[in-house]
């Protein structure tokens, strides 16, 4: 065989190869149910197989974060009580001259004066602590939207030490599935793999539950807003901006916002500046006949009581106004923000502002859309196009192949 022919045959092969990668990448999805909701429990969580033979683990929906991780048995120095028992280290950890490593910040190492040492991680939580570990390997077997099941080995955090910030009280999973929009995340990994394209969304019900998804065959064919994202809030951060806060369809004279999707978040954070705006317009348009202050019940910072206990949003939604952010370099793109999306009613039949002072947790400048912004709404993160879009959803349906 002459060396045009062989060169020829080899192009061929590369060429069907890329076609392979390029068709699993696309129409490849995996569709899980999510459990958890913003009051009481202050989260949403899914639970994913890891390990052979799998074992099941919940983890905290994260969007803020790359790192993967789980309490593991390492042994641990310090775990909070979880669902279940402490996962088990593989015996395949990622070495410091492993390139994974390298998209990792180690506190203390250089992998080239070490390249052989364990690889170590150290992930910080803006309000609810951190995770210290070494980073490994194992197989995720995840089960597609087409009916196959794939078992790709990959790299996450085994979480030997764990701090809880004062005050907060430690959700009850096994550790956190960081989504965000590094290189480091299992989604960019399974891209990287030709398993499926880096889109994911996650849909949180009101009521409770939900569902996430990753992969790119389960969006909605229309009616999704989108805008695209900015690379001006820094690392980790799905961040639109910058963006005007309107009040019932008035200007605030707040505008320059970065906006952040988090789903770590429980709750959505202001800037200290727009939060004291929001405040002002809230005490402005309130009924004082029907709502008085409950300085008595700190289940937020800021509740309200009426002449009898309250059973849901629904009781008190027309006392309310909508919150509207109108992004500036997107024309005629709003995220509207209901009374449902920013209040919530305690255990005590108050009704409490899910909207807290971004000063508290070093905030400024810019607004964090936690959990309870984006209940009942499907919230896309499309990293392929770079953009996020959303859709108002019925959140308690798994969402099934477009």
């Amino acid at each position: 065989m002459d060396e045009q022919r062989v060169r020829v045959i080899l192009y061929l092969v590369a060429f069907f190869a890329t076609l392979k990668i390029c068709s699993s990448q696309r129409g490849s999805s995996v569709v899980l149910p999510v459990s958890g909701n913003v009051y009481p429990k202050g989260y949403y969580h899914a639970n994913l197989n890891i390990g052979d033979p799998p074992r099941p683990y919940s983890l905290d929906i994260d969007t803020g974060s790359d790192v993967t991780w789980l309490q593991c048995d390492a042994p641990c120095t310090k775990c909070f009580p979880a669902p279940h028992p402490l996962y088990k280290p593989s015996e395949d950890i990622v070495k410091c001259n492993d390139p994974f490593c390298a998209l990792f910040h180690w506190p203390n190492k250089v992998p080239s004066e070490i390249p052989e040492e364990q690889c170590d991680y150290e992930v910080k939580y803006a309000d609810h602590g951190s995770s210290l570990g070494v980073l490994l390997r194992d197989a995720f077997p995840l089960k597609l939207t087409n009916g196959n099941t794939i078992h790709p080995r990959l790299a996450f955090g085994c979480g030997y030490n764990q701090e809880v910030a004062d005050g907060v009280h430690p959700p009850c999973t096994d550790g956190v599935l960081g989504l965000g929009n590094g290189k480091s995340t299992i989604l960019a990994h399974l891209r990287k793999l030709g398993l499926m394209q880096n889109v994911f969304g996650h849909c949180f019900s009101a009521q409770g539950g939900g569902y996430l998804f990753m992969g790119d065959n389960v969006l909605p064919s229309s009616e999704i807003v989108w805008a695209p994202m900015s690379s001006k809030s820094g690392k980790n951060h799905y961040s639109l901006g910058p963006a005007e806060l309107r009040f019932n369809g008035q200007a605030t004279g707040i505008n320059g916002l970065s906006v952040i999707f988090d789903s770590g978040s429980t709750y959505t954070y202001f800037s200290s500046q727009a939060y004291e705006a929001l405040l002002y317009e809230l005490k402005r348009n309130s009924n004082r006949n029907q709502l008085k202050d409950a300085n008595d019940d700190k289940t937020l910072p800021v509740c309200w009581k009426g002449t009898k206990a309250f059973n849901s949003i629904r009781d008190v939604r027309n006392l309310f106004k909508t919150l509207i952010l109108s992004f500036t370099d997107s024309m005629n793109v709003q995220l509207q923000l209901s009374p449902e999306a920013y209040l919530i009613v305690s255990d005590r039949g108050n009704v409490c502002l899910g909207i807290l002072n971004g000063a508290d947790v070093g905030l400024e400048g810019a607004i964090i859309i936690g959990d309870i912004s984006m209940q009942d709404e499907l919230v896309i993160y499309d990293n392929e196009e770079q953009q996020i879009g959303w859709i108002p959803e019925n959140c308690e349906r798994l969402r099934q192949s477009s």
